[in-house]
């Protein structure tokens, strides 16, 4: 919903006054770009939320992980970050030293400083980061570009959303909780910097909207149709079996009635493979759209790093959608 009211107020701002705003509300994507010379733009991107698992630290690293992803979506390199915190009063000094070293020191991580923040007294506790990168003009990434005959690669597996949830009702068994907070904090840094000499085409990253919402995106942007096998999508131990217990967060239907009319499930999948495919992940991998040939180069260079990627999508000319197969 509120996707939409941001795109209403893209009204008071016509793109003709503001001809250095290259991506913004008109046509929204991971962040806003703004070009600055010639040849280069900064990137800027805020992202904040309640806590996804337990530990203090973790929480921190998550938030910046998901946060920093935006600039990786974009192309580009992270310069600087602001905390954004919204804690309660009554929370240990330790705790939230821990959320702030965990968020700063993926920051150090990723090459750039944690320069200062805001902080305000929340009974639920938040936070996150506003990033501030910088991306050489010719080769920001964006979700539109995908072409009918490139494949889609995700470069981190699936369903962080339903484990966590499984987690949060003392359901989740302890080894696919660890592992999906070891991807969760996972830097997409490697992965995009695996891109450098890689002719690709459009470029995202999977978070809140889904799989599905996100490959949507390029979709809707690109004017293509994508067409996915449920086999073939990569999901972390655990996930499948959460699903068919029916522990879905309620992000996961949100997801579903925003762009459920957009996809075209093949009718024997059952309702708990569509609705695993509509849970939200968070700090999810970088989804990319590129001709095979370059896929393969993009495979390469991603293994020589001890990376890995998975193909989710070819891209056909049609409306655009998502028909899923078996």
């Amino acid at each position: 919903m509120l996707g939409r009211i941001t795109r209403q107020l893209s009204g008071l701002f016509a793109p003709a006054d503001y001809p250095d705003l290259i991506v913004g509300l008109s046509e929204p994507d991971d962040a806003a770009v703004w070009r600055i010379d010639g040849q280069r733009a900064l990137i800027l991107t805020a992202d904040f939320f309640t806590p996804v698992v337990d530990n203090p630290y973790d929480w921190g690293a998550i938030a910046a992980a998901n946060a920093l992803s935006d600039v990786y979506a974009m192309r580009g390199r992270p310069l600087m970050a602001l905390n954004l915190a919204a804690l309660p009063k009554a929370l240990p000094e330790e705790m939230t030293t821990a959320i702030l070293r965990g968020a700063a020191e993926q920051v150090l991580a990723a090459g750039a400083v944690v320069a200062g923040g805001h902080t305000v007294d929340d009974d639920e506790p938040k936070f996150g980061l506003c990033v501030l990168g910088e991306v050489s003009l010719e080769r920001i990434g964006t979700k539109k570009g995908a072409r009918p005959g490139d494949v889609l690669l995700l470069t981190k597996p699936l369903g962080t959303g339903i484990i966590v949830t499984a987690a949060k009702a003392d359901l989740a068994q302890a080894e696919h909780l660890a592992e999906a907070v070891q991807w969760m904090k996972q830097l997409n840094r490697s992965a995009a910097e695996a891109l450098e000499g890689i002719a690709y085409h459009a470029l995202t990253d999977v978070t809140g909207f889904s799989l599905l919402g996100h490959a949507l995106e390029i979709a809707q942007q690109s004017a293509v149709q994508l067409e996915m096998r449920y086999s073939e999508l990569p999901w972390m131990d655990g996930a499948v079996g959460y699903a068919d217990d029916l522990l879905f967060p309620a992000a996961a239907g949100n997801n579903a009635s925003a762009y459920g009319d957009l996809v075209a499930f093949d009718e024997t999948l059952t309702y708990e493979a569509r609705m695993l495919a509509f849970c939200p992940e968070t700090s999810g991998g970088l989804l990319v759209s590129l001709a095979p040939d370059e896929a393969q180069r993009y495979r390469a260079a991603l293994e020589a790093l001890g990376l890995n990627a998975w193909q989710v999508a070819e891209v056909q000319a049609g409306e655009p959608g998502i028909r899923m197969r078996p």
